[in-house]
Formats: C-alpha cells, sequence, structure tokens
C-alpha cells in the first residue's frame, strides 16, 4: 500500500495521520500529563473498539472522553451506573404518547443511542444492567420494545471504574471485559503536570477551555476502514498470537486471553502504525499495544496475587 493518494482521491496513511494528529492537538488543550494515555485511546478508537478506563477520582477521565467527542463531531451520552440503574435506562423503553384523540406507544431511545457513551463507574451497576451494554457493544444493537433497533455509527462504548472503594460493587464478569479491546489505566500527573493543570482551571470562571471539531464521524469511519488495511508481516502476526497462546499456559496465570484478543492485538498494532505515519507494522508496535490489550483479559493466580504480580507483569515476562 502506498503512503500517498491515488488517481482516485482515496485517503493515505499520511493524510490520516495528520486529521488524528489535530484531534489529539486538541485534546492536549485540555489533558495534561496523559499523552500515553491519549494516544492509547486514540488506539482504541481507530480500532472501532471499546475501552475500560480505570484510574482514581480526580484524574480527568470524565473529561477525556467529553472532549474526545467534542474534537470529532460525535454524539456523546453519560449514563452515571448505580445500583439502581435498569436495563431500560440504558437501551430505551416504550412511552404513551397522545396522537390527537388517540394514544401510541412510541419508543424513546436510552442513552445508548449515541455514538459515544460514557459508562461512568461502570461496575456500581448490577450484573444485570452491565449486560444490557453486551449487545450494543459487541453487534452494534440492542432489542428493545420487541424490537432490534441499529445504533448509530461510530460508536464506542467508554466504561470507567475507579480502583479504591470496591464496597458496593459489582466487579465485571470475564465475558464482558473480554468485550473491551483494550483496559487504559490512568495514574496521577507529576508535579510539574499538576502545576499545570491547577494554572489551567483556576486562572477563569470557565470550567474547560474551548476546542475545535478538527474530523467528522464520516473521516473517522475512512480512517478506521484504512487501518484494516495496514500491512502486517506474516512473523509479526504469528508473535502477536504467540503472545496470545502464551498466556493460556503462563504459570502464574489461571486464566488467559481468548483469539479475540488475538485480533485486537494485530489491529491495535496496526492502528499505532498508522498514528506514526507508517505504512507497515513494527514489532514495537505489537509490544505497545500488548499491556493494554491483554491486562483485562488475564486472571493471575492466588500465589502471583499474594506475592504482588499483576497482569502486567506477568506480560512484560512474556514479551
Amino acid at each position: 500500500m502506498s503512503d500517498h493518494t491515488d488517481g482516485n482521491g482515496e485517503l493515505d496513511i499520511e493524510t490520516a495521520q495528520a486529521q488524528v494528529q489535530r484531534v489529539e492537538r486538541e485534546i492536549d488543550e485540555r489533558i495534561v500529563g496523559q499523552d500515553a494515555v491519549v494516544r492509547q485511546l486514540l488506539v482504541c478508537l481507530l480500532t472501532d473498539g471499546n475501552a475500560l478506563l480505570e484510574g482514581a477520582p480526580g484524574l480527568g477521565k470524565t473529561l477525556l472522553i467529553r472532549t474526545l467527542a467534542e474534537t470529532v463531531d460525535l454524539s456523546f451520552s453519560r449514563i452515571q451506573n448505580t445500583p439502581d440503574l435498569m436495563p431500560s435506562d440504558i437501551t430505551g423503553t416504550e412511552v404513551i404518547r397522545e396522537s390527537g384523540d388517540d394514544r401510541v406507544f412510541v419508543f424513546q431511545e436510552g442513552p445508548v443511542f449515541a455514538n459515544v457513551v460514557l459508562a461512568d463507574e461502570i461496575n456500581r451497576a448490577t450484573p444485570k444492567t452491565q449486560a444490557a451494554l453486551l449487545e450494543a457493544m459487541e453487534e452494534g444493537q440492542v432489542t428493545a420494545g420487541g424490537e432490534t433497533r441499529a445504533l448509530p455509527e461510530p460508536f464506542f462504548v467508554l466504561a470507567t471504574q475507579n480502583p479504591i472503594d470496591q464496597e458496593g460493587t459489582y466487579p465485571l464478569p470475564e465475558a464482558q471485559r473480554d468485550r473491551f479491546t483494550m483496559k487504559i489505566t490512568i495514574e496521577p500527573p507529576a508535579l510539574e503536570e499538576e502545576l499545570t493543570i491547577v494554572d489551567r482551571y483556576t486562572g477563569t470562571i470557565e470550567s474547560a477551555p474551548p476546542v475545535e471539531t478538527v474530523m467528522t464521524g464520516a473521516e473517522l469511519r475512512a480512517i478506521q476502514t484504512l487501518v484494516r488495511q495496514v500491512p502486517i508481516a506474516d512473523d509479526i502476526t504469528e508473535r502477536a498470537v504467540r503472545l496470545v497462546a502464551d498466556t493460556r499456559s503462563a504459570d502464574r496465570l489461571e486464566y488467559g486471553a481468548s483469539p479475540r484478543a488475538s485480533m485486537a492485538l494485530v489491529v491495535g498494532a496496526k492502528a499505532r502504525a498508522l498514528l506514526d505515519g507508517r505504512a507497515y507494522v513494527s514489532e514495537d508496535d505489537v509490544e505497545a499495544v500488548a499491556r493494554p490489550v491483554l491486562r483485562h483479559r488475564v486472571v493471575v493466580d492466588f500465589r502471583a496475587e499474594r506475592d504482588g504480580v499483576t497482569p502486567d507483569d506477568v506480560i512484560a515476562e512474556l514479551l
């Protein structure tokens, strides 16, 4: 595949990279000190996947997701998960409305009918409500009111959870965690970055600096299609698949990753290559996306957990 547009004017990697970098720069206007997180989130977006963000309260997870929706001109909705949230609160429900002298049932769409859906503190919802997102994330549709309704494209679920204050929460089951393309961890900013955040957000009454919309949903879909066309050498594909297969036999893992992880690893590596402006995938691309793709799909055994070994530690050893 060429790095340049052809005679038909089709999108090329250089143009796609420039468009995504504009999105990245706009996000940097609001988000300070989370360059790696923003890059991983963009990789996930370009793969047409879903992301699970984990970090302590106050690190800007919600602001990051809302900013992404604004810069790419996508509709945005937020679901604040609580134990009393019902599945119909997410998917929508039928309501009675008067039409002249008659009363008719009309389907009222829930917050899942948006391009970017923020499921805030997803582990505070009950398993039944968490399961309501499964069909949406996997099939791009929901069944409600006896009918199957397609969700808008592109469709991107971003769920957040806090690593602390686990009382009264419902941990995501393995089947639902596997639906997320990546699990992105957010660490506190460095001192200099926190000073910049304080200066930026305490100097005016406005809650956040304005950002510019620099990409349309149609342009994003075109780039997502281009990502799939980035070539990858057979030996690099084999290494990615072998890495995932090794998680199923690793000593300190109770459960390994499924073939869905292999596909996410390869497509994620392609997206990272495009972000770097390359028309080929390198081993560095595979290694860079391995942790966010695999960390939520593997479970360490009780001995490793006792010794303080994390999934990231095991993945690093396998790499």
